[in-house]
């Protein structure tokens, strides 16, 4: 039995092209073609490439070397208690600003190359555009983040014999929760991008929200400073991001799940800027 094929469109009355019946069918679009449109788009561009690839580098290659240096060195100072997870710190540590820089590129390089109006003329709906392009890119960085540490975790601990076994919880959070996280903050730098418009200036942005707070607060002496001085330490993406290995740089501040939750705050402040300053600029 042959499938049903939707109505061709036919010029109007009065046309000089009444009669003609276009070959092309009518669909009506949906987020699924935008989806479609934008991972083309994100697999196809030689920056995504680049920048995952050195992602990757950094996450797999410190790691390894930071697990065979503690190995090598574990008759001298081993890790006692600590969570053998933490090693991979380092590496993600790094790795977060190919994260940012490839969240950027993926809203904010469109208006530097004019890319943006042809987008938007094949799908006039905005917020349709900047849903795909978070959905896409959000799922991108989580499962490239999860391979990464997770190969890195696996390797870690075989090569720390002396090492105790992390638990069921730390394993999740070393590999799945670090792994959301730095799919959240690849997504806020995306939104940020949408909002400036110009990839340098977002990247700059991203990056300083990374580094500057722990940079300034080593530099606070004062007493009467103190109180913001650790509020700095505390709310660092560094900082946020050891919580996941349970090396926190102070007692208090978050803990647990909590610097998720805090980057899921964050992005969803910066979509809501993101969506209505796209839907009342022009492209």
């Amino acid at each position: 039995m042959s499938t049903p094929q939707p109505p061709m469109p036919q010029a109007a009355a009065g046309s000089p092209y009444a009669g003609y019946t276009s070959p092309i069918p009518v669909v009506r679009t949906h987020l699924g073609h935008a989806l479609a449109s934008e991972w083309t788009k994100i697999k196809s561009i030689r920056s995504t490439m680049w920048t995952l690839g050195v992602f990757v580098l950094l996450v797999v290659g410190i790691g390894l070397l930071t697990g065979g240096v503690v190995a090598a060195n574990s008759e001298e100072a081993g890790l006692g208690d600590e969570n053998p997870l933490g090693l991979g710190f380092f590496g993600l540590l790094l790795g977060t600003m190919c994260v940012i820089t490839l969240g950027v590129l993926t809203t904010a390089s469109e208006y530097g190359t004019g890319m943006i109006r042809t987008t938007m003329t094949a799908c006039p709906s905005r917020g349709r555009v900047l849903a795909a392009k978070s959905i896409v890119f959000f799922v991108l960085a989580f499962v490239v983040t999860l391979l990464s540490s997770g190969l890195v975790a696996v390797a870690q601990i075989g090569m720390l014999s002396d090492a105790r076994e992390p638990t069921g919880a730390e394993w999740f959070k070393g590999t799945v929760g670090v792994s959301l996280y730095l799919a959240l903050l690849g997504l806020l730098s995306l939104l940020i991008g949408s909002v400036i418009r110009h990839s340098a200036g977002a990247i700059t942005i991203m990056i300083a929200a990374v580094l500057a707070p722990l940079v300034i607060a080593l530099f606070m002496f004062s007493a009467s400073l103190e109180d913001l001085r650790q509020a700095l330490f505390e709310y660092s993406i560094p900082n946020q991001l050891s919580v996941f290995y349970s090396n926190s740089l102070s007692e208090s501040g978050p803990s647990g799940w909590d610097p998720l939750w805090i980057m899921l705050v964050a992005v969803a402040a910066a979509f809501a800027g993101a969506y209505a300053l796209l839907e009342k600029r022009d492209v």
